[in-house]
């Protein structure tokens, strides 16, 4: 194995992990469950950010 794709597939890793993350705190400013959108985020990874940009803020549970 070419010790060049192993650096290159961790750096897809780490980037993949680093947005599911962003998009977990993003979506709690919503007012939405991170940990729900965490997961979502992991089989759509950028397509959820985008997702996530385009939705409104649930009002706050009096």
């Amino acid at each position: 194995m070419n010790p060049e794709y192993i650096e290159v597939g961790s750096q897809y890793y780490m980037g993949w992990g680093t947005l599911m993350l962003i998009n977990a705190v993003l979506v709690q400013g919503k007012n939405r469950s991170g940990l729900a959108w965490f997961f979502i985020s992991l089989i759509l990874g950028p397509f959820a950010t985008l997702i996530l940009a385009l939705v409104s803020k649930l009002p706050e549970n009096q």
